[in-house]
């Protein structure tokens, strides 16, 4: 699937489970292994893991390998690796502590959700 329908996709899985503060970066220049980073947040550990859950499921319905899942036990950061896209979804606090947009290179997201 090319990346700008894959994030589309993984965009619009989120927002069915209303995730919040949905970012895209662009991390391309940074890394080898990824060309995108997407970033949101869940209210609770349930909706994090429900988030996650609905995002490979999605993925797997149009024909995209969900390489690992990582983080689903305490949902408070479950990792979704789609290859070339990695999706983070965590809960508000946790996604404040560590910080992700700043530890990829402090920039600003380069898409948002539609």
């Amino acid at each position: 699937m090319e990346l700008d329908a894959l994030k589309a996709a993984v965009i619009d899985a989120l927002e069915d489970i209303k995730a919040k503060d949905i970012q895209v970066l662009d991390v391309s220049k940074l890394s080898p292994l990824w060309d995108a980073l997407i970033v949101a947040s869940g209210d609770s550990n349930r909706q994090v893991k429900a988030l996650a859950n609905n995002v490979a499921v999605k993925m797997k319905e149009l024909g995209v390998e969900v390489l690992s899942t990582e983080g689903e036990k305490y949902g408070e950061w479950v990792l979704v690796d789609l290859g070339n896209v990695v999706v983070h979804v965590m809960q508000p606090a946790v996604r404040q502590y560590y910080s992700l947009e700043q530890l990829w290179g402090g920039q600003k997201p380069v898409s948002t959700p539609r």
